[in-house]
Parts: C-alpha cells; sequence; structure tokens
C-alpha cells in the first residue's frame, strides 16, 4: 500500500503555519494575513480579477492562480494547499492567521470597543467570546451575510468575510439570534416589485400527506401558519427577515413532541415564499427560516 506523503513544513514558516495546520485540521478554513493585519494581495495572474475571482468573490474555491490571493475565498482546510510552495511563502511573512467564518458555519459579531462591548452585553444571548486588542468577538453558529459599521462599533463577519484567529475564547457558542439578523436586514431588505405574489404556486403546500406523524389537528397547524405568515406579510419595509426567523422558530416548537413528520421542510417553504414576497433576497430568507427552526429543533435534537 502506498503511504501518504507527509506535509513539509518549511523552517522559515513560522508558528502562523503550525496555527494553521491545526485549525485546518479541526474544520476552520484558514489563510494568511500580513504583517498589516490584512490579506495578501492578487498577483499578476489575478489582478483585476483575470482569473475569474473564484468566480467574483462570492464563492471559495480554487483559481488558476495557487498563491492566497482573493482573501476570505483564498481559505482552505487542504493541507497540501497550505503547505504548498506558494503558500509557504505567504507564511514566511505573515503576521496573522484569519479563518473564513462563513465556511465554518458560524459569524462573528466584531465589537470594536468598550462601547460596542457594553451594548452587546446588554442586547445579545451570551456565546462564545473571544478578546480582541480593543474589544470582543462574540460568535454565533449560523451564517448571514457580512457588513462593516451596522452600528457603532459593530462589524459582521460570516460571508463572503475573514476574520483573525486570536485563539479559541471561553463560553459556549449559542445559535444566531434574530437581533444580529435585524442589524443588516435593512441592507438586505428590498421593496418588492409589482405582482409578486406571496408564494410560489410550484411549490407544495402543508397537508396532511406532508404531515403523517404531526399529532395536531389540519386547523391548529393551518392557523398557526397562517398567523405567521400575516405577521411577515405586515413588513414591507423592513422586519419582514426577523420576522421569518420569529415564524420559523414558533412553528418548529409547535412540534418538538411530535412523532413525525410533521412536513416542516413544506411549512418553511411557504414561510420563505412570504418574505420573498416583501423583498426579501431568497438566500437570506432561506437563512432566516433555518436558523429560526435549528434553534429549536437543534436543542432538541
Amino acid at each position: 500500500m502506498t503511504q501518504p506523503t507527509p506535509i513539509r513544513r518549511d523552517a522559515g514558516s513560522g508558528d502562523h503555519f503550525d496555527v494553521a495546520l491545526r485549525l485546518a485540521a479541526g474544520g476552520l478554513p484558514v489563510l494568511p494575513l500580513r504583517a498589516g493585519k490584512g490579506p495578501f494581495g492578487n498577483c499578476r495572474t489575478c489582478e483585476k480579477n483575470a482569473c475569474g475571482g473564484r468566480p467574483n468573490m462570492k464563492t471559495p474555491g480554487p483559481c488558476r492562480c495557487p498563491l492566497p490571493c482573493h482573501a476570505w475565498a483564498a481559505a482552505t482546510t487542504d493541507p497540501a494547499v497550505l503547505s504548498s510552495p506558494a503558500w509557504t511563502t505567504a507564511w514566511r511573512r505573515a503576521g496573522a492567521v484569519a479563518y473564513h467564518p462563513g465556511g465554518a458555519g458560524v459569524t462573528v459579531v466584531d465589537l470594536d470597543d468598550a462601547d460596542a462591548v457594553a451594548w452587546a452585553r446588554t442586547t445579545l444571548p451570551p456565546t462564545r467570546t473571544v478578546i480582541t486588542t480593543r474589544g470582543e468577538h462574540w460568535i454565533y453558529r449560523g451564517t448571514m451575510r457580512s457588513a462593516n459599521h451596522v452600528r457603532p462599533g459593530v462589524d459582521i463577519k460570516s460571508l463572503m468575510a475573514y476574520a483573525r484567529w486570536l485563539g479559541p475564547g471561553t463560553g459556549t457558542m449559542a445559535v444566531l439570534p434574530p437581533t444580529v439578523l435585524a442589524l443588516v436586514e435593512r441592507e438586505e431588505t428590498t421593496r418588492p416589485r409589482a405582482g409578486v405574489d406571496s408564494s410560489s404556486p410550484t411549490r407544495a403546500r402543508w397537508d396532511r400527506s406532508v404531515a403523517t406523524g404531526c399529532r395536531h389537528t389540519d386547523t391548529y397547524v393551518r392557523s398557526g401558519l397562517e398567523r405567521g405568515l400575516a405577521r411577515i406579510l405586515a413588513h414591507p419595509d423592513k422586519g419582514a427577515g426577523t420576522a421569518a426567523y420569529g415564524v420559523a422558530r414558533f412553528l418548529a416548537g409547535q412540534h418538538t413532541h411530535c412523532p413525525g413528520p410533521c412536513g416542516l421542510t413544506t411549512l418553511g417553504e411557504q414561510v420563505t415564499d412570504a418574505a420573498v414576497a416583501v423583498g426579501v433576497p431568497e438566500p437570506y430568507a432561506r437563512r432566516a427560516v433555518t436558523n429560526g427552526m435549528a434553534a429549536v429543533l437543534g436543542a432538541t435534537a
């Protein structure tokens, strides 16, 4: 049997390389940062996204260039890439290790100063906390769109973003709460186009055929669903994403003691449709619904 080739540790790559390998082995996509805490810039091959930008910085993955270009999109858990000659050159010059929160399924609430930390302690549910140079990182389970300056001293780092690795932190990681989702909802939400229906005619509607293990009556389930959809549709300007999260969480909570199946996937599709109808982009609406149900089902699994 052919033995696997051992990872070659370059003597000049430094402690950051060792940290990166350890984090990658635990499933955290990592990349090197320059001494100034910024990512290594695009090489000549990748200038002006000539390589496609993985593509156009919307999804992670490799490009034609072997270097750690494209910031968060270059983050990887592949030890062969991390220890490749091209990356070893970057590790020699690295000033820190970064990771891609969205790739690890988490969201970092970056609190830049004491005022922001004080706000979080009085507003957000406790979660895993990492001390930073000027403030704290609060890390939640679940992903969302990244955004800077969502309020004074607060940035959101999740999808399409990177965060510095400053240690594992302390505390138990909580599920991403609607309070954090709401911080970027004003930017996520747009007015619906004229004529948009509140539900897609191609998607199935909830009925007893998809809920053969549900202990509730049809009237009970439909009544709860209708109240929830009305709550979402009552937010045409802002708040629909947060409402969708809350409705999904409520609906999932109704069925925690059912033997199942209860058709929660179909209920979730109808909640997503309602959020999209009032202008919430579908990926964001779907994430809100998924996170809302996971907040209950994950706790009872």
